[in-house]
C-alpha cells in the first residue's frame, strides 16, 4: 500500500543526503576520542558537521552541544538551569502548551519543591508578552518557551520575550524549546537572544536520535552526563559520528531548499481551502503561523477512529488530542474548545515535498470517513 504522509510535526522521512552521510561516517568507525589516525579522523568529521549544524542555528560551532533529541535537550537546560540559579529563587515560568518534554520536567521540579506559573494561550494558541511580564517575580530562575507549538503551529513572541525578561532581571535564565521551528521558520540563535535552544535531527530529514542543545557564549551550564568528558566535558558518551554526519547533511540538505517556506505554506492553503468546499462541518481550529502546522475538527466525530480509518487506507494524519484514557490533548484543552472540537480535533503537518495530488487523496479520504463514521458517532 502507498502511504500519504501529513505528519511531518511527528517524524520526517530521512532525506537521502543524511542517508549517504551516514552510511559513510559508518565505514569511518573510529572512535572520535583515539589518538590515532582512523579516531582523528572521526573527530574531524565531528568538528566539520558541528560547523554545519552551528550554521543552520546562526551560532558559533563552540555553542553547539550534540545530544540525542529535543527532549534530552530540554531535560538537560531546565534541570540544570535552575540549578545554575538555584540562589537567586524557586520560581519557573513556562507555558501552558510546552510540549511534555518541558512540561513534565517542571511538573517534577513542582514536586522537588519549586513553583512553575504555567502563562495561557488565546484562542489561537498565542502567548501575549504582557502575561510573562506579570508573571515575573524577584526569585525567577528560568523561562521555558516553545518557538512553535507542534499541535497548532503557533508561532510565540520568543525574541521578545527573551528581551522583556532580560530587561527585567538579566540573571533570568531563558530557554526555547525549537524543536518544531528549527528551519520552519525564519530565526536564528542571535535573534532569539535565548540562553540555551533546543533542537533535533529527525524533524528536519536527519535520522532520529540525534539532537543538539545551543548554550549561550558566557552561560556556565554545568554537564548533564559525567563520564569521559566528550562534548567539551559536557555530555560525556562516545559521539554518535553517523547520526551527526546525518544531522549536518539534513541541515545542508534543508537550507539548500531556498523556497520551502512559502512552498509549504502553499499546500497547506491549498488544503485547507480543498476541505473546506468538500466537508462543510469541518470547522478550522487555526491555520497555524507557522508553514507547517495546522489543526482542523470535526465536531462529532472520535479523532482517534478518524485516525485509524484513514490509516488503513494509507493516509497519515494524528489526532488533535491524546486519546489516552479519553483525555483531550493538553494544547486544545487550553484554548477552551467546546467538547465536542476536541473530540475531534485533528492535525496536518506539511513538508515542501508535499504535493496538492497528496492533499486530493487525503480530502477524498476524509470526505469517505466522514460519511461512513457519521451515523455511528455523535
Amino acid at each position: 500500500m502507498s502511504v500519504t504522509y501529513f505528519d511531518y510535526a511527528a517524524t520526517t522521512p530521512v532525506s537521502p543526503q543524511a542517508m549517504e552521510a551516514v552510511m559513510e561516517a559508518l565505514q569511518h568507525f573510529g572512535n572520535p576520542s583515539s589518538r590515532y589516525p582512523l579516531g582523528r579522523e572521526a573527530a574531524q568529521g565531528v568538528k566539520t558537521h558541528r560547523e554545519t549544524v552551528a550554521r543552520a542555528l546562526g551560532c558559533t560551532p563552540q555553542e553547539v552541544y550534540f545530544t540525542s533529541c529535543g527532549t534530552e535537550g530540554n531535560n538537560w537546560a531546565i534541570r540544570r538551569g535552575v540549578e545554575l540559579n538555584r540562589r537567586k529563587g524557586k520560581h519557573i515560568i513556562t507555558t501552558a502548551i510546552e510540549h511534555a518534554a518541558v512540561l513534565e520536567t517542571c511538573r517534577d521540579l513542582e514536586r522537588q519543591g519549586y513553583e512553575v506559573t504555567y502563562l495561557k494561550p488565546d484562542r489561537e494558541g498565542r502567548i501575549n508578552p504582557q502575561d510573562l511580564a506579570a508573571a515575573l517575580r524577584p526569585d525567577t530562575a528560568l523561562v521555558s518557551m516553545m518557538l512553535v507549538n507542534n499541535e497548532v503551529g503557533s508561532v510565540l513572541p520568543v525574541a521578545q520575550c527573551v528581551k522583556l525578561v532580560k530587561a527585567y532581571d538579566k540573571t533570568i535564565l531563558f530557554h526555547c524549546d525549537a524543536v518544531q521551528g528549527f528551519l520552519k521558520v525564519p530565526y536564528t540563535m542571535a535573534s532569539l537572544g535565548a540562553d540555551f535552544v533546543s533542537v533535533s535531527g529527525h524533524k528536519i530529514g536527519a535520522p532520529k536520535g540525534i539532537g543538539a542543545l545551543l548554550v549561550k557564549k558566557g552561560v556556565r551550564l554545568t554537564p548533564y552526563l559525567t563520564g569521559g568528558g566528550q562534548e567539551n566535558g559536557m555530555r560525556s558518551g562516545t559521539e554518535p559520528t553517523a547520526q551527526i554526519a546525518g544531522f549536518a547533511a539534513a541541515c545542508q540538505a534543508t537550507m539548500a531548499q531556498t523556497d520551502r517556506l512559502p512552498r509549504t505554506a502553499a499546500i497547506k492553503a491549498y488544503t485547507l481551502q480543498k476541505l473546506h468546499e468538500a466537508l462543510p462541518q469541518l470547522e478550522v481550529i487555526t491555520q497555524g503561523d507557522a508553514p507547517h502546522i495546522c489543526a482542523v475538527t470535526l465536531p462529532g466525530y472520535k479523532s482517534e477512529v478518524v485516525v485509524r480509518v484513514l490509516g488503513d487506507a494509507g493516509i497519515c494524519i494524528s489526532s488533535g488530542s491524546a486519546c489516552h484514557k479519553g483525555k483531550p490533548s493538553h494544547v486544545f484543552a487550553a484554548l477552551g474548545l467546546p467538547k465536542p472540537w476536541l473530540d475531534g480535533a485533528l492535525r496536518l503537518s506539511f513538508s515542501p515535498a508535499s504535493t496538492q495530488e497528496e492533499a486530493d487523496r487525503l480530502v477524498a479520504a476524509l470526505k469517505e470517513a466522514a460519511a461512513t463514521l457519521f451515523t455511528t458517532l455523535s
